[in-house]
């Protein structure tokens, strides 16, 4: 027998399933915009803070990206970027065949080399011998001396290296000859080039370099070192097996960003650096590209140029935050 509820039909009497109100879509952005605006509204001193930086890379890092399509066009200035002729690869076919092409990949890669293998570890080093430091008040004036070449110019540096070794009464230059028993002329001497740019960025950047590492090492936890002191662990082993591995994610970070600017080695100091005798070991790319960019009006040319270098910086960070990744660490992304 059928059974009906009083009042309704079978078919009244079935029940519906229940249905929440669903959110349109146009409510769900409109509750997004305004939680959005409440979160700008309580951090905006925040932003503020961060607008500086944020502009600086957008108007003179991201904008100017666009000037690279002139790379592949005979770029002419009174035409402009619309209305040059484009010729695709043309430039860098030039480029690579140009005789000077693998004499500047030679002096470019041996510079930064020698920055990797000599540049890079100094500031570590300064950082784990100031981190072994416990008289605050010489610590603190060691690290005044070695930050303060970090503000100094370039081109007072490049003068101070050429008053010390010039030929005519240079300091360095009458000591170097009595030590040696014959007068060495090291700012002309093609060998001594590479050295003398080293020990320019040695002392002028190193101790600018450690604030990072310095502040790695302030976040090493103390009860590691007193117990590897109770197991009698000795100061070399407690900075081997203790302070390196607690630093080691900041250095390989900063390794990876530093390849990034692997073929980057300073227009500024190697053109104040060069003279006529030593130009077949000084000139890099970066000089190159003032030569043919500036002062001979190669523009897509020397785009092109700055292209292959970023290119290879690119693959380099790619490489090597993939390799960082697959030893288990961190990498930059």
């Amino acid at each position: 027998m059928n059974q009906h509820l009083p009042g309704g039909s079978p078919d009244s009497a079935t029940l519906q399933p229940y249905t929440p109100n669903r959110m349109t879509k146009a409510e769900a952005k409109q509750k997004a915009r305004k939680r959005w605006l409440a979160q700008l509204k309580r951090n905006k001193w925040l932003y503020v803070l961060l607008a500086p930086g944020l502009l600086y890379f957008l108007i003179f890092k991201y904008a100017p990206m666009w000037g690279v399509v002139i790379a592949f066009q005979d770029y002419q200035p009174f035409l402009g970027i619309r209305d040059s002729q484009w010729v695709g690869f043309d430039n860098f076919t030039t480029f690579f065949q140009n005789p000077d092409f693998f004499r500047l990949l030679r002096n470019t890669l041996i510079l930064a080399v020698y920055d990797l293998i000599f540049f890079f570890p100094a500031p570590i080093l300064v950082a784990l011998l100031l981190n072994e430091v416990t008289k605050s008040w010489f610590k603190r004036t060691i690290q005044t001396l070695v930050y303060v070449p970090h503000f100094v110019s370039m081109v007072i540096i490049a003068s101070i290296t050429y008053v010390f070794l010039t030929p005519n009464g240079g300091v360095l230059y009458e000591l170097i000859a009595q030590v040696t028993g014959r007068p060495v002329d090291v700012l002309s001497n093609p060998d001594a080039f590479r050295p003398l740019i080293i020990i320019q960025m040695l002392w002028k950047e190193v101790g600018w370099g450690t604030i990072i590492f310095l502040a790695a090492l302030a976040g090493v936890d103390m009860e590691q070192y007193e117990a590897a002191i109770v197991d009698g662990a000795g100061r070399m082993r407690r900075i081997w097996h203790i302070t390196l591995p607690a630093i080691r994610n900041t250095i390989i970070i900063l390794l990876i960003l530093r390849l990034g600017n692997f073929m980057d080695t300073g227009f500024e100091q190697i053109y104040l650096m060069t003279n006529s005798l030593n130009r077949d070991v000084a000139d890099v790319f970066d000089t190159y590209v003032y030569q043919v960019g500036i002062t001979q009006g190669a523009f897509s040319y020397s785009t092109a140029v700055g292209l292959f270098k970023s290119l290879i910086g690119i693959v380099l960070i790619l490489g090597a935050n993939k390799l960082a990744k697959k030893f288990g660490h961190s990498g930059i992304y």
